[in-house]
């Protein structure tokens, strides 16, 4: 079994079993203190695009008095280029994910949190990954969890069928789905990959041997991006955010796509032809966090919205909208059953133990990654 990548000592098995049983243990009251009662102004936020449904933002200013100042992104390489530019100024809460901590140790854009006013007890064990991984020069903990989810398949029912109980990342580029197929550059080309090792045109492993040394990386990814040129043509669309996602399930004659579970999920839940599942090959899954740049101006607001994450009523209000996954113990039980329907059908059998945890990327490994995918993209 493969332990988390970002060198926790959680297996995958331990990782989503944990993960699963959120709500079934520990459901928390939906309170929020009297000193976020207190509270008022603003707190400026940049966040993927899709995380803070209206029903959280409600119920957070009512709590609390404070105004969201909401700055939407598609990517981790979004919050890193707007705080290089400001020198880490104008933002209260980012929200990088958490398999990208050897890159923000290098860039001092952050400062750490107070864990006294962190009511961590609140979240999930195996998610809390802050201390161990985001302790830069041992300053403290500089990232908290918030959302955690995958990224699958997803497709149209209408329109697509796979060929079992489970789609494949290869159905993607497949030859048979031609000119209706999406997917984000890299990480679909990280789905081929695996695709490809399933199908016996990479060596079992290769994918994540890649993210170990460069000469394997180089070795790997030139066969990887000589595939997806070659391929290229089936593929319709090249996605960045949520929204582009939804509008090529929707609007732009895409039938099946490598997604994030989110999105679909969402269409799903709104009555939408929609399905989303692990592949076969196993989902990638993720965990994106809180963090404070080093010129947050609202802190007593940082800890308030911190309060309110945590809280599991908020949380599990939230996810019946967004689609994804809280770390919360008990907001599971407040997504209802909805959310719990889509669960299930995102991750049926043994999916969840085959989940693979994104490995942590290491500078050389994006610089290098960055290069394969322009060359793609520029053929």
């Amino acid at each position: 079994m493969r332990t988390i990548s970002f060198k926790t000592s959680l297996g995958r098995r331990t990782f989503l079993k944990s993960t699963a049983l959120t709500g079934a243990a520990l459901a928390m009251p939906a309170i929020v203190s009297r000193g976020v009662l207190a509270s008022s102004g603003e707190i400026d936020i940049m966040m993927w695009s899709d995380y803070l449904p209206e029903s959280f933002v409600k119920g957070f200013s009512d709590k609390t008095g404070i105004k969201i100042n909401f700055t939407g992104i598609g990517s981790n390489d979004e919050i890193i280029n707007k705080l290089r530019a400001t020198s880490g100024q104008g933002f209260d809460i980012v929200t990088p994910t958490v398999n990208r901590n050897p890159l923000w140790a290098e860039l001092n854009l952050l400062q750490p949190f107070d864990m006294k006013r962190v009511p961590l007890d609140k979240v999930n064990p195996a998610m809390a990954l802050g201390e161990a991984h985001w302790n830069f020069g041992g300053k403290g903990t500089h990232w908290l969890p918030h959302i955690w989810g995958t990224e699958g398949v997803a497709w149209r029912t209408d329109a697509f069928k796979p060929a079992g109980e489970f789609p494949s990342y290869y159905d993607i580029w497949d030859e048979a789905n031609a000119g209706k197929t999406m997917g984000r550059a890299h990480s679909m080309m990280l789905g081929l990959g695996l695709g490809m090792e399933r199908r016996g045109e990479l060596p079992p492993g290769s994918i994540w041997a890649a993210y170990k040394e460069e000469a394997k990386m180089k070795e790997v990814w030139t066969k990887l991006t000589e595939t997806a040129i070659a391929k290229k043509k089936n593929i319709k669309l090249l996605w960045n955010d949520a929204d582009a996602q939804k509008n090529g399930l929707l609007n732009e004659g895409v039938i099946v796509g490598q997604t994030w579970d989110g999105p679909p999920i969402a269409l799903k839940t709104a009555g939408e032809p929609v399905m989303y599942r692990a592949p076969v090959e196993g989902a990638m899954a993720w965990v994106d966090g809180l963090a404070m740049p080093v010129g947050a101006k609202n802190i007593d607001q940082i800890y308030a919205f911190i309060e309110a994450a945590y809280d599991a009523k908020l949380a599990g209000e939230a996810i019946k909208s967004h689609g994804y996954n809280s770390p919360v113990l008990g907001a599971d039980k407040y997504g209802g059953e909805v959310y719990a329907k889509n669960f299930a059908d995102a991750y049926p059998g043994d999916a969840l133990a085959k989940l693979n945890p994104w490995p942590a990327e290491m500078p050389w490994y994006v610089k290098l990654r960055t290069e394969f995918v322009n060359k793609f993209m520029s053929a």
